[in-house]
Formats: C-alpha cells, structure tokens, sequence
C-alpha cells in the first residue's frame, strides 16, 4: 500500500509541473523561437574556417656514403669533409624548428600569392584576414611587434604538429585559416622554409671543404704547370748531355712532375665526389601528402547553430519554469 501511494504521489506530482508547463506552452515556444534566430544569426556571422593538413616524414640520421668513398688524401691535406648527417635536425627538433619565430616570419614573406585578386605578401593577407591591421597600413615601423604578434596568434591558436600514429613516424601540420588557399600555401611554404634551413646548414661544411680542395688544387696545379715548363727546359739544355750528372735537375723536376700530377688527380676526384654529394643532398623532409583545394569548411552550419540555440532556449525555460514551481509549492506547504 505504501508503495502504491508513493506511486501515485509521483504520478500526481508529474502532472502537475506538465500542467504548470503547459500554462506557459506559448512563452516557452517564444523563448525558444527567438533563440533560435538569434542562433541563425550569430551563424551568419562566423567566418569560414579551413584546415590544410600536410603530413610528412623527418628523415634520420644516415652514413653519408659519398663522403666516406673520399680518399684519405683530404686528410693529409688537413681538410675535414665530415661524413655524416648533423644530428642537430631531430625530429624532435623539426618540430621545434618549425614554431620558431625565424621560420615563421620566413614564410610570412612569401610574396606571391593572390587573394581576392591582391597579390601581396603572406604577412599582409594574415593581418587582413584575422583583422588585425589595415591591409594597407604602413607598418614598417612596427614591423617587430607585429611580427611578435602574428607569431604569437599563429602558435597559440592557428597552427599544429602531431604525429598521425603513436608507432608511425608520420607527422601532421595542421594550420586552420579564414581562407582555404592562404592555409594551403602556409604550411607548403613553412615545410620549404625548413627545408632550405637544413640544406644550407647541412651543405655548408662540404661547400666550405669544396673551395678549400678546390684552392688547394688550383695551387697544386699552378706548381704543376711550373714544374713541367722546367722540366721541358731541362731537357732541351740537356738534349746532347750523356752523363747522368748532367741530368740531375730533369730526373729531379721529373719526379716533381709525377708526384703532383698525382696530388693533383686525387684532389679533382675528390672535388667531383663533393659536387655530386650536395647535388645528391637527401632531403631532411620527405613531404607525403599535400592539401589538396578545395578544402573543407570546418565552420558549423547555420542549422546545427538553430539547433544548439533553439535547445539552449527551450531547455532554459523549462528549467526556469519547474524551478520557480518548486519554489513556489514549497513555499505553499511551510
């Protein structure tokens, strides 16, 4: 019996608050109506937004096989060419690299894209399209705290690396922009800002090696060309000498002769193995997809956004309304 009470008090208390709502079906409607427009609204306001991913791999570290082939002769020339890839470009450290301020501003100068029909540089269309300065402003003046600031924004809301799997070494770099063309072009250019921080890092002791081989050689050279031209003397003066004494100085400048032509071929073999290396540089980046335009409009839809406020209304109201009766009803029972 208690139960059956119990049962029909809930019964009658149901009742009552959908009787209570129902007093106000109209004002409930309204609320919920009108937040449903203002919804419509705030959605016509928001920009487009887009998200160009593009994945690529960091290339390890390797033996470079090219160099290792150089004879020792580099050696005993007191030339160092190194053989090996600079660790300094981690994958780890690509990342890091990749939200420093120096890559950064060095894609933001990029200055061949056209956006509503302006061609201009990456800086300027940023700064117009998150409104954060007049397109046309003069701002060379502010150019650093500008920088800053663009910097700043691009970290802290606009761009991203992840790994795309925890056991893969495939890496995303995601940047979300109001326009999908200028978010293509950003994370395409900062890959190639990397890319050409490393090459010439990578590349600069084996060009600094290459002139040195190639000052030796022409040295080498130069004293080869000396020594022949004395040779070639020596025997004209010695053309009708039998003794060997009078031969002295051409077995000496022969010997001179053969001794640096040697020198000379092994520091051009080693010039040539330097030239192909850098030619042959391996990438530190090995870029596996590309955005592809056009890119999906990650914006919310104006009727997901009538949706949410059209809720957010309805709910708002009930809940007001049950709560304003249970004020109310346990007022009237003390």
């Amino acid at each position: 019996m208690k139960e059956e009470k119990t049962f029909n008090e809930s019964i009658v208390f149901t009742v009552n608050y959908i009787k209570e709502l129902k007093k106000y079906l109209f004002q409930i409607i309204f609320i919920t109506l009108v937040l449903g427009l203002i919804g419509y609204f705030y959605s016509k306001n928001q920009k487009d937004y887009y998200k160009a991913t593009l994945s690529f791999i960091v290339e390890m570290d390797k033996e470079n096989t090219n160099l290792s082939a150089i004879s020792g002769i580099t050696n005993q020339l007191g030339i160092d060419i190194g053989s090996s890839y600079s660790r300094s470009f981690s994958q780890n450290n690509v990342v890091e690299l990749l939200k420093s301020r120096k890559i950064i501003e060095s894609t933001l100068s990029y200055d061949s894209l056209v956006i509503n029909n302006r061609e201009t540089t990456l800086l300027h269309h940023y700064l117009y399209l998150n409104s954060i300065v007049e397109v046309d402003a003069n701002f060379s003046t502010n150019y650093d705290s500008l920088i800053n600031i663009v910097w700043a924004d691009i970290i802290d809301s606009k761009l991203e690396i992840s790994l795309q799997e925890d056991q893969a070494n495939i890496l995303n770099l995601d940047f979300t922009s109001y326009n999908q063309k200028f978010a293509k072009v950003f994370v395409e250019r900062m890959i190639f800002e990397v890319s050409e921080m490393y090459s010439k890092y990578q590349t600069e002791k084996n060009r600094i090696s290459l002139d040195n081989l190639q000052f030796r050689a022409d040295s080498i050279l130069n004293e080869l060309r000396i020594s022949e031209r004395n040779l070639a003397k020596s025997k004209d003066r010695n053309l009708r000498v039998v003794s060997y004494s009078g031969k002295l100085d051409e077995i000496r400048y022969t010997r001179d002769v053969q001794v640096l032509n040697t020198i000379y071929i092994e520091l051009i073999k080693n010039i040539e193995l330097i030239k192909m290396n850098i030619i042959n540089e391996t990438p530190l980046i090995q870029i596996l997809d590309n955005p592809v335009l056009p890119i999906d409009n990650l914006k919310i839809s104006n009727i997901l956004w009538i949706i949410i406020f059209s809720s957010l209304g309805f709910f708002s109201s009930v809940f007001f309304l049950l709560f304003k009766k249970i004020i109310k009803d346990a007022l009237e029972t003390d």
